[in-house]
């Protein structure tokens, strides 16, 4: 550790990471820069190291956090007008781990509001652009973690997953990113967008610390009961030896530079004498309508708490309670929100919950299954991450379908539960990044990330 080391101070390293967010700030990665509450910790961890105190494996890292992450430090918006002005009470379970081990949080990143959106586009605070591409999007909803990483601003960032936020923007800007097993990271304290698909992970330039970040990171929380016990620690990376490719992703709707980039990786992964079968999935092709169903009706649910009485943004000169739950939804979430708000209450309302909520439930449990029975026949996925690489910035706000189209990829991952990690495949001839995704059974979350070294 350089800082350990005395080969540099956590100070100088905080401070040059403020100065490249401040360089970059034409492309909106940050909502809010830490600069006095950063400068202060590194000290403070500066002081610790000339004392001679044993200090953490990440003392003096600084980092970037998505706003959707709980921390007393500045505001967490998520985003999101109807959340402007909130300060939390309280820090995110992952955040004081990080924390605990030295890492200094420089900013929050931007985001589409309450991580609804692929692009970043829906956020209050307006787009964050492409790390490679400035007239292309970032991807989201965690666009401005993945360009924070990408632009070389800070060594990590958090991101969340909820149906592809942390490994689509990984792959637009040419990243490594993790949506970990279900339940790995703790969800507490981090804005609820759908809460059976929510992962916590990470976007990091190297493989070994994304490995790093997950041995602090994971292991059961009581403050999140869905959170499973320490397996990441105790576990050792299984030697894979079978590479399945899904054979459901490999058509003309998929981009032909994608789909070299997927053939030039298995050509690296033969040569290294990996064998490689194709697998049949027939049951993904229901996973977008069934996510676009779930989701919904989970973020119609989780939404329902913002009414701008307890915190946040509330509407002005209105004249009654009606009058101000109305105004301030009103005005405070982005069309998006507002969006996946009645869809959910649609297919949840009487008389259209079995014919749609019930339906994508049962879609999901085949979709589960298709995946225990694919690891049947290999050790791991490999497939694109989207069909397309990014796009053009204002490409598809006016078409939400098309938008949600381009995450037909990543959300079977998100339903079924299992680990999913975006790794860098080049450029297109254009210089725009490319990312193909691993997929591994649940809890192989480890041996995903020490087997993306061979596809180097």
């Amino acid at each position: 550790m350089k800082i350990a080391n005395r080969k540099v101070t956590a100070e100088r390293l905080v401070r040059d990471a403020l100065e490249k967010a401040r360089h970059f700030a034409d492309y909106n990665i940050f909502t809010f820069l830490n600069e006095e509450g950063a400068i202060k910790k590194a000290r403070e961890i500066d002081a610790r190291i000339a004392k001679g105190e044993k200090v953490g494996r990440l003392a003096g890292v600084p980092y970037a956090l998505k706003d959707n992450f709980l921390s007393t430090e500045g505001q967490t918006t998520a985003a999101a007008h109807i959340l402007e002005g909130f300060v939390s009470p309280v820090t995110a379970t992952a955040v004081e781990k990080l924390e605990r081990e030295g890492a200094i949080m420089i900013g929050r990143t931007n985001m589409d509001a309450f991580a609804h959106g692929s692009s970043t586009e829906s956020s209050y605070y307006g787009p964050t652009l492409n790390a490679h591409d400035r007239e292309r999007v970032a991807g989201g909803s965690s666009g401005g973690s993945a360009v924070a990483v990408a632009l070389d601003i800070v060594e990590f960032a958090t991101g969340t997953d909820t149906g592809g936020s942390i490994r689509q923007p990984a792959s637009f800007n040419g990243v490594y990113g993790l949506k970990p097993t279900y339940g790995t990271i703790s969800r507490y304290g981090v804005v609820a967008m759908a809460s059976s698909t929510d992962c916590i992970g990470f976007f990091t330039k190297t493989p070994d610390d994304m490995n790093l970040l997950m041995e602090i990171a994971n292991g059961q929380d009581p403050k999140d009961l869905t959170t499973l016990p320490d397996y990441y620690d105790e576990s050792e990376a299984k030697k894979i030896k079978k590479i399945g490719i899904i054979k459901d992703f490999d058509n003309t709707s998929v981009d032909s530079e994608i789909r070299n980039a997927l053939v030039s990786k298995v050509e690296l992964a033969r040569s290294k004498g990996y064998e490689v079968v194709e697998i049949e999935m027939p049951a993904l092709k229901y996973a977008l309508a069934a996510y676009y169903i779930i989701v919904p009706a989970e973020v119609a649910s989780n939404l329902s708490r913002y009414d701008g009485v307890r915190y946040g943004f509330r509407a002005k000169d209105t004249k009654d309670l009606d009058a101000l739950y109305k105004n301030t939804r009103g005005e405070g979430f982005m069309p998006e929100n507002k969006r996946r708000i009645m869809v959910g209450n649609f297919v949840l309302s009487s008389g259209f919950y079995d014919a749609y909520f019930l339906k994508a439930a049962k879609a999901r449990t085949l979709i589960v299954k298709e995946y225990e029975k694919a690891f049947e026949k290999c050790d791991v996925l490999l497939s694109p991450v989207t069909p397309n690489p990014a796009f053009k910035l204002g490409e598809k706000t006016n078409d939400p379908v098309a938008m949600y189209l381009e995450d037909a990829m990543t959300v079977p991952l998100n339903l079924a539960g299992v680990p999913g990690l975006t790794i860098p495949a080049g450029k297109t001839k254009d210089g725009v990044a490319l990312g193909l995704q691993l997929i591994g059974p649940r809890r192989s979350d480890k041996s995903l990330i020490e087997f993306s070294k061979e596809l180097v």
